[in-house]
């Protein structure tokens, strides 16, 4: 067989015609071929000089600062840089004909039409769809072949061309199997580039999920093709390369149809075919397991970057920022795999200076304690005393420092849900409880169920130290914040 790069440069005739696409001015010819292009698809008639000058002179407007190659600035006489756009345009439009992507036929009228190359065409084309890739989808083209090759009565009837048409639906399969595993990998390094948790749950929720999860790798799942491809693949050799009949039945279809080939090369064809049909078929339950790989990794590292995200934009964001700078400083380029010694980073703190759980959460050993006797009352409580503990428990709970008192003491602020309150006017009902009230509304101010929302400049990175402001509560005073009725 004649080696690809032979038929491919006899076809484009010089290898100048790919290195339009390779120079620092990419981006440039891109834009620029992709406008001809479109133009010359609905102007069967070729375009004149002077309209692909002008549609030209429109793209280099969008880049100012297009210099030429060195292919292109050999066939310019003067300082490139001093031309006007007209005359640049017409040095790219030159240099585009040179390099095959632009056809001038000769006429015998005076009139020169530009036309655009068809493998140029048919090259854009495939770049169109690497930038606008369609939407990853997973159809019944797999399910079909394995129905198909079950089939007895089709394969009796007409045997090679339902190896065809297997064929076409292995190769398309297979192909929207590649376009899964594209979009889940596109998808994954679009959750790596987010900077809010908005981006975050977009790319989780508005892409990944409409897009992948419930469309077509829910269709992959519903395939069960891990139960059915080995069946067809078994089906091949037992129905079709092993039954002399078939054999010679799709030898003889063959023959009908190229009537120069030898019976030899009928029978090789045959064989290439059905060999092929199960290679493919095999190829699919390997792509299907890299499409779950990837989906677990999009999984767990949208998870990972979403509570990333969550640490850096609550208040500590700032100390999260940078250690990580400070460690990205440290060992960049690297991973800490390949560290045999860790680097002089930051000391960590605990977030809080409480013990969640208590002391449990640090593994310390359980201490079993012996169980002691209960003594019991010599006598029954006095009426007085009964109603001496009943006051001490009133008074507990009311002294207690609890989110129900916090949110009793915004239910009785005025207003309805979303009014706010500035502390400078929050008025407390005695002077005694000022301090409580005010430490339980602080306390349980991030509390899921707190019935209301504080907001402090302190947490306002656009405010210096020195800007805060305090407001006076009885028996002391304290840094100046709001807060808002959630309901």
């Amino acid at each position: 067989m004649e080696p690809l790069s032979s038929s491919l440069f006899r076809e484009v005739r010089t290898p100048a015609f790919f290195r339009v696409l390779a120079g620092n001015n990419a981006r440039i010819y891109v834009d620029v071929l992709d406008a001809l292009d479109q133009e010359c698809t609905d102007r069967p008639d070729g375009l004149s000089r002077e309209e692909a000058v002008a549609l030209t002179e429109e793209v280099l407007a969008h880049h100012p600062d297009f210099s030429p190659d060195e292919d292109l600035a050999s066939h310019t006489l003067t300082d490139f840089q001093n031309l006007s756009s007209r005359e640049k345009s017409r040095e790219i439009i030159e240099h585009l004909t040179q390099c095959r992507w632009l056809e001038e036929p000769p006429r015998r009228d005076w009139r020169r039409r530009l036309y655009f190359d068809p493998h140029g065409a048919t090259l854009i084309a495939a770049l169109r769809k690497i930038a606008h890739p369609d939407a990853a989808v997973f159809t019944d083209k797999l399910l079909a072949v394995c129905t198909a090759l079950h089939h007895e009565t089709q394969l009796i009837d007409t045997p090679w061309q339902t190896v065809e048409n297997c064929l076409d639906g292995t190769r398309q399969g297979l192909n929207e199997l590649r376009a899964m595993q594209k979009s889940v990998q596109r998808l994954t390094q679009r959750q790596l580039e987010e900077t809010t948790l908005k981006g975050n749950l977009s790319v989780v929720f508005d892409n990944y999920t409409e897009q992948i999860a419930h469309s077509c790798y829910a269709e992959l799942v519903q395939a069960r093709l891990s139960t059915r491809l080995p069946d067809a693949v078994r089906r091949i050799h037992d129905r079709l390369l092993d039954d002399p009949g078939t054999l010679a039945a799709m030898e003889k279809e063959v023959l009908r149809r190229h009537e120069t080939i030898t019976a030899d090369l009928a029978r090789a064809k045959v064989h290439n075919a059905l060999n092929e049909l199960a290679h493919l078929l095999e190829m699919v339950m390997p792509m299907a397991d890299e499409i779950d790989r990837r989906t677990a990794d999009f999984t767990r590292r949208s998870l990972a970057r979403f509570r990333y995200l969550q640490e850096i934009s609550s208040e500590r964001r700032g100390e999260v920022r940078a250690l990580f700078q400070q460690i990205n400083r440290l060992i960049n380029g690297k991973r800490f795999s390949q560290l045999s010694s860790l680097p002089d980073i930051p000391p960590f703190r605990l977030p809080e200076t409480r013990i969640p759980n208590q002391r449990d959460s640090l593994q310390l050993p359980h201490q079993r304690r012996a169980p002691a006797e209960h003594e019991a009352l010599d006598d029954e409580p006095t009426e007085n005393e009964r109603r001496a503990g009943l006051a001490d428990m009133e008074r507990s709970l009311r002294d207690s420092l609890s989110v129900r008192r916090a949110n009793e003491f915004i239910q009785n602020l005025p207003g309805g849900k979303g009014s706010t309150h500035s502390s400078a006017d929050l008025s407390f009902p005695t002077r005694d409880s000022a301090a409580t009230d005010l430490l339980a509304i602080l306390l349980h101010a991030e509390s899921p169920e707190a019935r209301y929302r504080l907001e402090a400049s302190r947490l306002d990175e656009s405010h210096a130290e020195t800007e805060f402001e305090y407001d006076p509560f009885p028996g002391g005073k304290v840094e100046r914040f709001t807060l808002i009725k959630k309901s």
